[in-house]
């Protein structure tokens, strides 16, 4: 590839006036390049577009983007327009991804194997930032694997690519990227907006957890050569569900679609019923049919609070009272019931050796989705290991309570020795109540 800028050239923001000296490529595209820059006030990123795409609409979009703030931490969004004495054209300066966060298509290409957990967070992260970017009136308009980051420990996301953002409702600039646009954009019906969205993020959820296109099943395997009359039909006119619930004919294939048909039953039920609207009522019905930002991400909570460790051979499972007898999906054995804890009677959060209790959980709806800053933790009795307590990591003291009666005072720092049926208070209406079966 042609690199635009060798190491040592110098562009200059537009707003701060900045000078930006670049120091290595990262990488390019077909909008542009992507190179790593130094200012004196540390290192971000440079995209610079070819000349083909250094329009003045997209300057324009660069400059109105700058002026707001993101809709989180999680987007590497624009900071402003860069332009450079040598070079015509224009480009724009973001923050720079830290090296540990991998593409995604590490993660669909099998180089990286992460936790359940991590990766429950990353989908949550996800669901979490369309649905800020579309409380904010914007649309992303082309979702797709190579847009997002994944920092495989934790599990953690960022966002790039976000030029490509405009006003819900706004000329698209951009239709998507094929495989991931909805079938209204395929068939050419209709132009990218947050309905278009939410089908792209559904069908990246569903790519990050079963490492599978969920519109490639039979009539994929049949097709020999997928031209654009064969992706027309199978991801527009014909589009159709690999497990959709009354219609077989395009089920995945033993042999090609092995990754489908291995992580298919290891989900909870409730998420695969979100993935099934989505992908049979969200197809035929675009503005009613498709889950929301808000219900992936409570569904992926609840998810990601359901796992815990096969007590045979220790893999993650997903514990779902709606497959009472499930087995394990590794080593094949009954799976018993996880301790957990019972909050309010809206979520149980299976307990682990590293549970983290977060304000999601403890704070009321005022700090929903609130994943910052733990406020309990289990803890091991520190002259008896097999004695197992939940830490209050708060500010404030909790109360427990026994199955006889006892009362007990938690303060700061301390822990509640977990026991069947203990139940402790946090405070503002909170209470927890531990499920030993």
């Amino acid at each position: 590839m042609n690199q635009l800028f060798k190491s040592g050239a110098s562009v200059r923001g537009s707003t701060s006036g900045s000078n930006y000296a670049v120091k290595d490529f990262i990488g390019g595209g077909g909008q542009g390049e992507v190179y790593g820059v130094n200012a004196s006030s540390g290192d971000f990123a440079l995209k610079w577009y070819h000349p083909e795409t250094s329009t003045s609409e997209q300057a324009e979009k660069i400059d109105t983007l700058s002026r707001m703030a993101p809709p989180s931490t999680r987007f590497l969004w624009p900071l402003e327009r860069a332009t450079s004495p040598d070079s015509a054209g224009f480009g724009y300066v973001m923050d720079l991804r830290p090296r540990e966060y991998k593409g995604l298509t590490d993660l669909l290409n099998g180089r990286m194997d992460p936790t359940f957990y991590a990766l429950c967070t990353a989908c949550i992260g996800l669901a979490d930032s369309m649905h800020l970017l579309h409380s904010k009136g914007l649309c992303y308009q082309d979702i797709n694997w190579g847009n997002v980051f994944f920092h495989p420990g934790t599990g953690n996301i960022l966002i790039c690519d976000n030029d490509n953002v405009c006003v819900n409702g706004s000329t698209a600039t951009v239709l998507g990227t094929p495989r991931f646009m909805a079938p209204e954009i395929v068939r050419g019906e209709a132009q990218p907006s947050t309905d278009t969205d939410r089908f792209s993020l559904a069908v990246l959820l569903f790519m990050m957890l079963f490492r599978s296109h969920p519109l490639d099943g039979k009539k994929e395997s049949l097709i020999h050569c997928l031209d654009q009359q064969a992706m027309k039909k199978l991801y527009g006119s014909d589009a159709l569900f690999i497990f959709h619930p009354t219609d077989s004919s395009n089920a995945p294939v033993a042999g090609i679609h092995d990754n489908a048909i291995a992580y298919w039953p290891i989900y909870p039920a409730a998420v695969k019923k979100l993935f099934e609207k989505t992908f049979t009522d969200g197809i035929r019905d675009p503005k009613n049919g498709r889950v929301l930002e808000s219900q992936w991400r409570q569904a992926l909570s609840h998810m990601r609070d359901s796992v815990f460790r096969c007590s045979t051979c220790k893999r993650e499972n997903f514990y779902d009272p709606a497959t009472p007898g499930a087995v394990c999906w590794h080593c094949r054995k009954v799976l018993s019931p996880p301790l957990r804890i019972d909050i309010n009677g809206l979520c149980q959060v299976a307990i682990n050796y590293d549970t983290k209790l977060y304000p999601h959980h403890l704070s009321g709806l005022r700090s929903r989705y609130d994943f910052t800053v733990p406020l309990a933790e289990i803890s091991q009795h520190p002259q008896n290991p097999s004695i197992w307590g939940l830490k209050n990591l708060s500010q404030a003291a909790w109360i427990s309570r026994t199955t006889e009666g006892a009362e007990n005072q938690v303060p700061p720092g301390r822990s509640a020795i977990l026991k069947n049926g203990l139940k402790i208070v946090f405070g503002g209406g909170t209470n927890g109540v531990i499920i030993w079966e």
